[in-house]
């Protein structure tokens, strides 16, 4: 089981950056996120979402991120500039990974306790960088690309089209999948 945390959403202003890191933890292999900030916009967004394009991804919006991870049973890891690399440290996170995964995303300025709760402080890259880049590149990494093979069965499917657009309707005319 994949958890993203994304911390210090502020709504008015993080509103597409939160959706764009709940969109790629959903399509990138995770199972669920939370938002430390109540935002029952972002809520529906990304259960419509799901519900039109299949999955199971799950959405808590203000929670007490503290506590997920003080109580999480499995590994932390917190994506940064200034953690250990990523491409050092794959391979050992791999090794707990049959242990839950929860992953740290900050919107702001992370506070240092989350440093010290994490099990890896994890850089993907050392320069300034969007953190949906971060996270897309560490799922990936994390799930060896099997998220591309994912089938979410939902009421529409996209079909890989070398031109055009080709969507696949999975709803029958009396309304059943």
């Amino acid at each position: 089981m994949i958890a993203v945390l994304r911390l210090g959403h502020r709504p008015f202003r993080d509103k597409r950056i939160t959706t764009h890191v709940a969109l790629v933890s959903r399509a990138f292999g995770a199972d669920e996120i939370y938002i430390d900030t109540k935002d029952e916009g972002i809520e529906r967004t990304l259960t419509s979402l799901s519900q039109r394009f299949g999955g199971s991804f799950k959405v808590q919006t203000g929670v007490n991120a503290l506590n997920i991870v003080k109580n999480w049973s499995g590994v932390v890891v917190h994506l940064t500039m200034y953690g250990e690399t990523l491409s050092k440290a794959v391979d050992a996170i791999k090794k707990e990974a049959p242990r839950d995964l929860l992953v740290i995303v900050g919107a702001e300025k992370v506070p240092p306790q989350y440093y010290e709760l994490s099990d890896w402080n994890i850089s993907v890259g050392t320069q300034p960088h969007s953190e949906v880049a971060a996270l897309a590149v560490f799922l990936d990494r994390m799930t060896n690309g099997s998220w591309q093979e994912k089938q979410f069965n939902g009421e529409m499917t996209i079909i890989p089209s070398r031109q055009g657009k080709q969507v696949a309707s999975n709803v029958g005319s009396n309304g059943e999948r």
